[in-house]
């Protein structure tokens, strides 16, 4: 090696010279989180999810204790007295006919809020992202701006206007039909500025082929944009599921008693000096585990639809 060749050459453990990459050096917080990384933070992950899966599986402890033991003392003491655990305040609450109505309105108003919402944000999402017509990008904007626009300024106009709206014997205030529309009109800027962004990441080559191959635009949006925003679409359906599910604040404005959801027949079971829990930890639990069921089923779609678009 010759003299020139030596001097060139860095010394060990010396960073090169004339601004040559070398590996990054790692600082103590990296190294200390990969040291307690695998193991140790699933652990730790895992005694967080049990901690806030706590107040869940005490809310079903004391729906299954009746309100004597709940009185007389915490769900933990289910632990060492078993014999506390009883189906009495499921049979009593099941047995209660404003009960089961209030569950089927719930459906009633959750199941056609969640599918015309993904069906006309579906739709309006393909438009915004792939065809051409006058004054798309404008409109769009207008979408994104009621974005911003929160459900309790609407509440007395509409209000209003549904108390104007009767046909016959029907009423718009106070019916199942208007608190689905209030909660149509309300999901749809989101859903749409969701979905159109999702569609817009699409390759356009397959769109092209298509269109290639004779293919109108509802046949692309049928056989292309559905199959490939089907992760999108069931995120979407998931939260508008469980937004109008766990709705109190439009049901107790828009619901008459005759069709009041479950969350507004719980609220009116308050009371103000005294629990009621053999009513509400039941009637709770019961609501609970319906969005749960729909959560759990549909998991591995809302998981592709929150990764989508992360990695190319």
């Amino acid at each position: 090696m010759s003299t020139e060749q030596t001097a060139a050459a860095p010394a060990d453990g010396a960073a090169p010279a004339n601004g040559a990459a070398g590996a990054p050096r790692r600082s103590v917080a990296t190294r200390v989180i990969g040291r307690i990384g695998g193991g140790v933070a699933q652990a730790l992950l895992a005694l967080i999810a049990l901690v806030w899966l706590v107040p869940t599986f005490g809310l079903l402890i004391a729906s299954l204790r009746s309100n004597a033991d709940n009185s007389a003392g915490g769900w933990w003491q289910v632990f060492t007295k078993p014999s506390q655990i009883t189906f009495d305040s499921y049979a009593a609450l099941l047995d209660k006919p404003d009960f089961v109505d209030s569950f089927w309105n719930t459906a009633l108003i959750t199941v056609p809020s969640t599918i015309l919402v993904v069906v006309i944000a579906s739709l309006a999402a393909y438009a915004f992202a792939w065809m051409e017509f006058p004054g798309r990008d404008w409109l769009f904007l207008l979408v994104v701006a009621l974005l911003v626009v929160p459900v309790q300024v609407a509440l007395l106009p509409v209000s209003t206007l549904y108390g104007k709206i009767k046909f016959g014997g029907f009423h718009m205030y106070g019916s199942i039909t208007g608190v689905v529309l209030f909660h149509v009109a309300f999901g749809l800027p989101f859903a749409i500025f969701l979905l159109r962004n999702f569609f817009a990441a699409i390759p356009r080559d397959l769109l092209e082929a298509a269109r290639m191959d004779g293919g109108s635009e509802w046949t692309i949006f049928r056989r292309v944009i559905f199959p490939l925003g089907g992760p999108a679409i069931a995120s979407l359906g998931i939260f508008q599921f469980l937004w109008v599910w766990n709705d109190l604040l439009v049901a107790m404005v828009f619901a008459d008693p005759g069709a009041q959801p479950m969350t507004k027949w719980l609220q009116s079971q308050m009371r103000q000096f005294t629990g009621n829990i053999d009513i509400l930890a039941p009637g709770a639990f019961l609501s609970l585990i319906i969005p749960l069921v729909v959560f759990f089923a549909f998991q591995r779609y809302f998981v592709q639809g929150v990764l989508a678009g992360s990695v190319k």
